[in-house]
């Protein structure tokens, strides 16, 4: 896994009630499996419960359970840093098996947008993670994006990815539990 983290900022001098700092993320996994597997595994929220255990994070609203589409939305509630959160996301972008995004719609930050990509490659498909995010409440807000935040979503966006990589390259299949009466190559 590759990963790079930038910040853009819109103004580098202005004071901190109008200051934009949007903070980047982007990982990139290689994985031994064809894109459409990846990207619908990706779009699993029983898949990404499972890859988020350890912070009992639950879908308790929109798509609970299977795969999420275009248009649709999930809210999520789980403990992050310790405090237990919700944040509702969008797919408010997609092209099967390419590409999609989602956006926070409802939630703690002042905004949240995480694109994935799938390309294909002479060996399976290499995935791309690049979240944009912002924290609210000012300079608080932006010392929590510098040193806390970043180097949790990044940390938490890996383990995801890497689960996401096992399960798409098991040999014994495992990866069709998650996409039960989908019709995806093997």
């Amino acid at each position: 896994m590759r990963s790079s983290l930038t910040q853009e900022n819109s103004s580098r001098s202005t004071p901190w009630s109008s200051r934009k700092s949007i903070q980047l993320i982007e990982l990139e996994t290689k994985i031994a499996a064809p894109p459409e597997r990846c990207f619908l595994l990706s779009l699993s929220i029983d898949l990404h419960l499972d890859s988020t255990a350890n912070t009992r994070e639950r879908a308790i609203g929109g798509v609970t359970h299977g795969i999420i589409h275009a248009n649709q939305t999930v809210t999520w509630r789980g403990r992050h840093l310790g405090l237990m959160l919700e944040h509702t996301s969008l797919i408010d972008r997609y092209d099967r098996p390419r590409y999609f995004r989602d956006v926070m719609t409802s939630g703690h930050f002042r905004s949240f947008e995480h694109e994935h990509f799938f390309e294909p490659t002479v060996d399976g498909t290499l995935m791309r993670d690049r979240l944009r995010f912002e924290a609210p409440f000012g300079p608080l807000g932006w010392a929590a994006e510098r040193f806390i935040l970043r180097a949790y979503l990044t940390r938490f966006l890996r383990e995801r990815d890497a689960v996401i990589k096992r399960v798409a390259e098991s040999p014994s299949g495992e990866w069709r539990r998650y996409l039960e009466d989908r019709n995806v190559a093997s």
